[in-house]
């Protein structure tokens, strides 16, 4: 019995190396194509180091690759990450070497690939991420610029006895996309294929789902008691900065893009704009001041606020799987029967591409979009953005926004900025509209790091813009959410509807309808809901309210406790259009339709018998001083 315990431990110690292998090959077969293979494989060898018979990426050779920019600082964290993601799906083993191996996974989760493998682990990578950025020790903050020797040693140890790993792993893949037996899985269970699509997806974490693919539970069991340690780790408030602004930069990167063309435009005035929209992130997590980002704030914060904030990744790390070293078409050409001379392939330039915003606003600048990408899809926002109304162009009016808003079909975002207004009221404009409110029972929301009391809101509007009368419009896809001094974003509830009113009274984001006036015993104040926005009909001033009782049209935060109100003057407002040339036209039609139909009323001509008109009309009740109230039927 001792015997076999102890065959058991020496089964864990060894497989558990053999296991990252198998992962790896598992994800080279099912996750890419034989082309995409090539391309990997000829990039990482024309840029890998060789030390001692290792071929491994060093952290300046990676950076330099994804072309981090210099300006921000991300690349450790960025490399960081990475040394973690390579020890994938055994956190005991990292920080990794960058083999190619341990690339080969980097790869697969950055671009999240891995779903076609790993069902049962699609919502889990936030926590993978959160473990690659924490810190636990000194160990696990630092990165290496070359491998230890002793590390060195150990790699070559784990690959006795094998073909170069390094390229056996992506031969063997290759072999068994064509339909051979694989060479190195004698003595594992491995899954087959068969059932992969009947698999449910579940919360399950990345680990757990990988091991499983592998049949090798134990294996996860006796290695996952580093994961009771990620209640104690945080990522440093520093390093978290570092990498938002970053993510600001590739949020429009589409693919194959290079990141230059954005790293081009980091001048110091827009790196303090990232900078500032990267503080206002990072309060979210962190309203207490901490030195430091715990898992619970981000397990919790991410999902609710930020659950596209990873999603520039992707296109990112797709660089490795397209080398510019491969001539596609001369291999076409050289499998013809007709022998040709392949000239050089011209290097093909740069083609401009249209710009992300058409123009930009007095609050919607480039960093302010990608902060808004972060919880509404990008391919909605970049390039699909015009311009509806902007209140330093077109005034300040309810009437302006019925000019420019109506008639737009599709969705549209709502963007108001100013300063708050101290607690007590200044000046005649500013009594007039604290009288128009409920008195003040809340303090100011939080400043973060802003000293200027400026505060930026917003709202999604799912449906066209109109007149509210007896009820508010909209579904519960709208979204009202703070860009600054916080970030936070309020998901409509279902408990009410009142999610957008357009009235004589102002604009209202979670308010309820205005009442009819001069209703005995009722407050003449303006109907503020739970958690709500609202513009006074001038739009010269806001409020934003929280109360976190709740029952509102729009969800209490899920950052902070507590209540507080924002009253404000309103500095810049704008509302954009979601949406191309087509829904352009479409605005353009329907004003034109009502424009004809408007002149065609005022082109009706009465009779020549103009008292006999007016008497006809005094009868109806239309004209005349009466005073008829339609008295008794009875």
């Amino acid at each position: 019995m001792g015997q076999g315990h102890s065959d058991e431990q020496v089964a864990r110690n060894v497989s558990t190396e053999h296991l990252s292998h198998e992962l790896a090959l598992r994800f080279a077969k099912k996750c890419f194509t034989p082309l995409e293979i090539t391309h990997f494989k000829d990039i990482f060898r024309s840029l890998a180091e060789d030390q001692d018979g290792i071929h491994y990426w060093k952290e300046e050779t990676f950076c330099r690759f994804l072309v981090i920019p210099d300006a921000l600082g991300p690349g450790p964290m960025i490399y960081q990450m990475a040394t973690y993601l390579g020890a994938f799906p055994f956190p005991s083993l990292a920080p990794s070497i960058l083999t190619i191996e341990a690339m080969l996974k980097v790869v697969v989760i950055m671009t999240e690939r891995y779903r076609t493998v790993l069902k049962r682990g699609g919502a889990d990578r936030n926590k993978l991420f959160f473990r690659s950025l924490a810190v636990y020790d000194r160990r696990m903050s630092s990165v290496y610029e070359k491998p230890p020797q002793d590390v060195l040693d150990s790699v070559r140890d784990q690959e006795s006895g094998k073909v170069d790993t390094s390229d056996a792993v992506l031969e063997e893949a290759r072999s068994q996309a064509a339909g051979d037996e694989p060479r190195s899985v004698r003595g594992f269970s491995i899954d087959k294929p068969a059932n992969e699509e009947d698999e449910e997806e579940d919360d399950d974490e990345l680990a757990l789902a990988a091991l499983e693919s592998l049949d090798a539970i134990e294996v996860f069991k006796y290695d996952q008691r580093a994961d009771t340690k990620i209640h104690h780790a945080q990522i440093p408030v520093d390093n978290f900065r570092r990498l938002l602004m970053l993510l600001l930069v590739i949020a429009p990167l589409e693919a194959q893009e290079s990141l230059s063309r954005h790293a081009e435009r980091l001048i110091p005035k827009r790196i303090e704009s990232l900078r500032e929209v990267a503080d206002s992130i990072l309060w979210s997590f962190t309203p207490e001041k901490n030195a430091g980002i715990f898992y619970q704030s981000f397990n919790k914060i991410i999902p609710a606020s930020l659950p596209y904030m990873f999603d520039g990744l992707n296109p990112l790390f797709e660089h490795f799987l397209f080398s510019k070293n491969i001539d596609l078409s001369r291999r076409k050409r050289s499998s013809t029967s007709t022998p040709m001379t392949s000239p050089t392939v011209p290097q093909v330039p740069d083609i401009p591409l249209e710009p992300l915003l058409p123009r930009e606003g007095d609050v919607l600048n480039l960093d302010i979009l990608s902060q808004i990408s972060f919880f509404i899809k990008g391919n909605s926002l970049f390039r699909r953005l015009r311009p509806l109304y902007l209140g330093a162009d077109a005034g300040f009016s309810l009437g302006s926004i019925e000019q420019k808003v109506f008639n737009w079909r599709a969705p549209s975002i709502l963007l108001v900025s100013g300063t708050r207004l101290s607690s007590a009221p200044e000046g005649h404009r500013e009594r007039s509209f604290a009288e128009t409110l409920p008195p003040k029972r809340f303090p100011d929301g939080a400043s973060g790091n802003s000293t200027r009391g400026r505060v930026i809101f917003g709202a999604y509007v799912d449906v066209p813009w109109k007149h509210t009368y007896k009820e508010a419009i909209g579904s519960s896809e709208m979204l009202l959410f703070q860009l600054s001094p916080l970030h936070e974003v309020f998901r409509a509830s279902t408990l009410s509807r009142d999610y957008l009113t357009f009235t004589k009274t102002g604009i209202g984001l979670g308010c309820p309808p205005p009442r009819p006036k001069n209703v005995s015993g009722m407050s003449s104040h303006t109907a503020l809901g739970p958690v709500s926005l609202m513009l006074d009909s001038s739009l010269e001033f806001g409020v934003f309210t929280h109360d976190s009782t709740g029952g509102g049209s729009f969800h209490n935060s899920q950052s902070r406790k507590g209540d507080w109100q924002d009253r404000f003057e309103i500095e810049s407002l704008e509302i954009w259009g979601c949406g191309g040339d087509e829904e352009a036209e479409r605005q353009k039609a329907a004003w034109a339709f009502e424009e004809r139909e408007a002149e065609a009323r005022r082109s009706v001509k009465l009779g020549k018998d103009i008292e006999a008109d007016r008497a006809l009309l005094e009868m109806a009740g239309l004209v005349g001083g009466h005073n008829a109230s339609g008295g008794s039927m009875g």
